[in-house]
C-alpha cells in the first residue's frame, strides 16, 4: 500500500520546506535540470505538488495522494492516480521517467524499477534524484526519522544500492552527478553540480533502458 498519510495530511508543510530550504530545493533542481533529457515526452513518478515537474516543464505526473495531485494539477500538470508498482501507462510510453525523492517511500522499489523499465521507449532514460544514506544529510534523516512527519516511513537508500537495483531492472549506462555540500541550515546559495557521488548529500542518476 502506498505511502501517502503524510502527503494527504500535511501538503502545505510539504510546500513550505521548499520555501524555507529555497537554496537547497534550487540546488537539487538544477541537478535533476542537468541530467534531463532536452526533449521527448516525459513522467515524473511521485510528482507530488509538481516542485519538479512544473519548472522542469514534465508535462505527465503520476501520485497516489489526491491532495498533491490537486496543487500539480493547478500547475498544468497531467497527474494521473496511481503508485510507481502499478503505473496506468502503456509499454513504451515516455522518452524519458523522472523520480525525485520519491524512491525512499517505495513499497517495492524492484517492481517499480520494472514498471519505469516498461514504460520507458528504446533507449529512454530513468533520472532518479535522491539523498544517499551514506551522505551526512543521509544520516541524519536516519537518525531522526521518528521525529519527523515524512520520513518515519521511510526507507534510505546508498548510491550503490540504487544502481544494484538499476541493473537489475534492465537500466544502465549510468550518469551520476551529485550538489549539496553543507548541512541545510548552511546553504546560502545556489550550490554547484559535481559529476560523481560520495561528497555530495543530493544524488541524481540518469540510467538508459538496456535494449
Amino acid at each position: 500500500m502506498a505511502r501517502i498519510g503524510p502527503f494527504e495530511g500535511h501538503p502545505t508543510e510539504y510546500e513550505e520546506w521548499f520555501e524555507k530550504n529555497h537554496f537547497a530545493y534550487y540546488s537539487e533542481l538544477q541537478a535533476v535540470r542537468e541530467q534531463l533529457p532536452k526533449s521527448g515526452e516525459g513522467l515524473e513518478i511521485g510528482v507530488g505538488t509538481g516542485r519538479f515537474a512544473a519548472p522542469l516543464r514534465v508535462e505527465f505526473g503520476v501520485e497516489p495522494s489526491s491532495r498533491m495531485r490537486e496543487i500539480a494539477k493547478h500547475k498544468g500538470i497531467k497527474v494521473a492516480s496511481g503508485v510507481a508498482e502499478s503505473l496506468p501507462f502503456a509499454n513504451a510510453q515516455f522518452d524519458f521517467v523522472l523520480m525525485v525523492t520519491t524512491v525512499c517511500f517505495l513499497d517495492d522499489i524492484d517492481a517499480a524499477f520494472r514498471e519505469t523499465h516498461r514504460v520507458l521507449r528504446r533507449t529512454g532514460r530513468f533520472i532518479v534524484g535522491f539523498v544517499d544514506s551514506d551522505s551526512p544529510l543521509g544520516k541524519l534523516y536516519e537518525k531522526n526519522k521518528r521525529d519527523s512527519k515524512f520520513y518515519g516511513i521511510a526507507t534510505f537508500y546508498s548510491v550503490d544500492e540504487i544502481v544494484s537495483h538499476l541493473k537489475r531492472a534492465g537500466l544502465g549506462h549510468f550518469n551520476i552527478v551529485q550538489t549539496i555540500f553543507h548541512p541545510l541550515n548552511e546553504v546560502e546559495k545556489v550550490e554547484p553540480v559535481v559529476s560523481g557521488y560520495g561528497q555530495g548529500s543530493f544524488v541524481v542518476i540518469s540510467a538508459r533502458k538496456e535494449v
